[in-house]
């Protein structure tokens, strides 16, 4: 003989769980109709989540506020790291030279051509044989002080000729000093 065992099944609020399919669909429907009833409409729409159409457009003005700030201060800021780039490799040329005459014990010398828009490093002094060349930019001018001193020599012991050189872009502008005693280059915006 075989025994039967139940398993109860899962209780819900209205007691034992109703076997019969339609039974089931019925006491949802008188649920759903009896909820409709007890909440009424000014209920319903003040559980309502979202934004109104005012708030989104409130928000987007402000952004497009911002951002209308913002954009003109990173295009300056962007000009500025250009031309801080290109004076870091003026000044590392001019660095690489005197290291060069003081290591390998001859003269180096570095060349300005603004015309020509280039920086050369030469073996060997002024008239020597032409080792490194660097072009500048277009936006990139550069003044040395005196004029006629475009042409920095830098010697075996670590002194040079010197040179006080301006490097402007704009209204931004660098000053590059190479020390006539010692040779160190140094670079600071004015």
């Amino acid at each position: 003989m075989e025994q039967s065992v139940q398993v109860p099944g899962p209780r819900t609020t209205g007691g034992i769980r109703p076997l019969v399919r339609g039974r089931r669909r019925r006491s949802r429907r008188r649920g759903r109709e009896q909820r409709h009833r007890v909440v009424g409409r000014r209920e319903a729409l003040s559980n309502q989540r979202g934004f109104t159409l005012l708030e989104l457009i409130v928000t987007l003005l402000v952004i497009a506020l911002a951002v209308g700030l913002a954009v003109p201060t990173i295009g300056r800021s962007t000009e500025s790291l250009r031309v801080r780039a290109e004076v870091a490799g003026f000044s590392a040329m001019m660095r690489h030279a005197r290291e060069r005459a003081i290591v390998t014990r001859t003269a180096q010398a570095v060349v300005i051509d603004p015309a020509g828009r280039r920086v050369s490093r030469l073996a060997g002094g002024p008239e020597g044989e032409v080792r490194e060349t660097r072009s500048l930019s277009e936006r990139l001018t550069v003044d040395a002080d005196p004029p006629p001193a475009l042409t920095v020599r830098f010697e075996p012991q670590g002194g040079s000729s010197g040179g006080d050189f301006r490097l402007s872009s704009g209204d931004i502008v660098y000053r590059v000093t190479v020390d006539a005693l010692t040779g160190r280059v140094r670079s600071a915006r004015q």
